[in-house]
């Protein structure tokens, strides 16, 4: 009995360590094509990072007067942070559930689907609570792009992928 809670726990863990260098990963894939689209659509490549740093740095943050290195750096920080701590929520769901990571599809579809979920809940539900408006009223084709795909579906190929070699090297 101690060695199979012993073996959970070390799963637990390496789940755990899996989904924060996924979710890191992920966040700067995510990042980049925030950064991207946001210099295509309104020529502000850093505004992504400037709406990311608001959250700490207060609404000021976003105006061009608000020194911009300060700006990246906490957006940086902040959404790395988050982009850790989410891949790591994900990564425990997936050990909580072991079904998720029974096929390729089945953990990539659950991570865009939780990519998509956070999405709603930080924009739609957290932002207005915290008076984070211009979250709101960023655009939704982009956000979910960003979210579902360019997170969530980046982590669970990351996740698929150190799941599948740690199997093969087991055999």
């Amino acid at each position: 009995m101690a060695t199979m809670e012993t073996r959970q726990r070390a799963d637990t863990g390496w789940w755990a360590k899996q989904g924060a260098i996924g979710g890191i990963i992920a966040g700067l894939v995510f990042a980049m094509f925030e950064m991207v689209m946001a210099a295509l659509l309104n020529g502000a490549f850093f505004g992504p990072l400037r709406m990311i740093g608001a959250i700490v740095l207060g609404r000021e943050a976003l105006q061009p007067s608000y020194p911009l290195l300060t700006a990246i750096v906490v957006g940086l920080v902040v959404h790395m942070m988050l982009s850790a701590i989410y891949g790591i929520v994900f990564a425990l769901i997936v050990a909580a559930v072991p079904a998720l990571a029974s096929s390729p599809a089945a953990l990539i579809a659950a991570a865009s689907v939780y990519g998509l979920v956070l999405w709603l809940v930080n924009f739609y539900v957290v932002a207005p609570l915290a008076d984070w408006v211009w979250f709101t009223q960023s655009n939704p084709v982009v956000q979910f792009i960003a979210h579902t795909v360019m997170f969530g579906a980046v982590l669970g190929v990351y996740l698929e992928r150190v799941w599948k070699r740690r199997h093969a090297s087991a055999l």
